[in-house]
């Protein structure tokens, strides 16, 4: 297929590669010119604008920071809806607002144009390895149009609705995976206020029914003080102002969620933003005395 891509980063670059080399005619767009470099040297059509890549494709995938991110781009001056031919579709993994979701759906059917949010959970080592869930919402004659596409950058595609139902799926991922880590940040906190190894705590939790993902590799950074990789936790502060705006208008009570915000409210304000958001054991670590004082 003819297939754009728009979102290079830490995700992008390698669910991009993955489908150059499935043999797919793969074009590129990028804010910064140089994220295209390694790509289009392996073949890849770089274009000059998002209208460019769109009236070259039958596809278009992107994976941005924000919902005006995504709207920019697809509405935006010389944006992808300008290019775009009836038929054509676009497929936004970004984590974004659901009420976007719709709204750029809706304005896509206007032009004869199918959309697809389908956010996406594993990080950086499922989108090397191809095994990330994605998280539909749109129409199901939409997905499986593009199902081939998404079956090489994901083992567990679920269809969870119509427009902007993907988004939601995904918000209530980053809910779950956000207070985990909070949890065991806690957990880290309490055990090194008692001076045990905290090593030693993770292995018999993971033997246990607190053993999860989050815990063997948030508790494994936070045991190292390595908070300078994974997901930059700006991205889950991001994520979770989306989540508790929507919580808000609905009148749909968060406890849990708003707390953890709470905590990365502060991680932000400590200039912990581009750490990885195991960094909020360092929040408890600042905020006063340990349990042993």
């Amino acid at each position: 297929m003819k297939v754009g891509f728009v979102g290079l980063g830490t995700m992008g670059a390698p669910m991009a590669g993955r489908l150059l080399d499935a043999g797919h005619d793969l074009a590129l767009w990028a804010r910064r010119p140089e994220s295209t470099a390694a790509l289009a040297a392996r073949g890849a059509h770089v274009c000059p604008t998002p209208a460019a890549l769109a009236g070259r494709c039958e596809v278009v995938i992107s994976i941005v920071t924000s919902s005006a991110d995504v709207e920019q781009l697809a509405f935006g001056p010389g944006g992808l809806a300008e290019g775009f031919a009836p038929g054509s579709v676009h497929v936004d993994m970004s984590t974004i607002a659901p009420g976007m979701a719709r709204a750029l759906a809706a304005r896509y059917a206007a032009l004869g144009v199918g959309w697809l949010d389908a956010p996406v959970s594993g990080g950086e080592q499922a989108a090397r390895e191809a095994t990330l869930a994605i998280m539909a919402g749109g129409e199901a004659a939409v997905l499986e149009q593009v199902r081939p596409l998404l079956s090489m950058l994901g083992r567990r595609i679920v269809h969870v609705g119509e427009a902007g139902a993907g988004q939601v799926a995904k918000a209530c991922n980053q809910m779950v995976m956000v207070n985990a880590i909070q949890a065991c940040a806690e957990a880290m906190h309490l055990a090194r206020a008692h001076g045990v190894d905290l090593a030693a705590v993770q292995r018999a939790l993971m033997g246990g029914s607190a053993a999860s993902r989050v815990l063997e590799m948030m508790g494994g950074r936070m045991i190292a003080r390595d908070y300078a990789n994974g997901i930059e936790s700006r991205l889950h502060h991001k994520d979770f102002g989306l989540l508790l705006a929507e919580a808000g208008r609905l009148g749909v009570a968060l406890p849990v969620a708003a707390c953890t915000a709470q905590q990365l409210n502060a991680l932000m304000a400590r200039g912990g933003g581009r750490d990885d958001t195991s960094g909020l054991l360092g929040v408890l670590e600042a905020a006063g005395p340990s349990v042993a004082d």
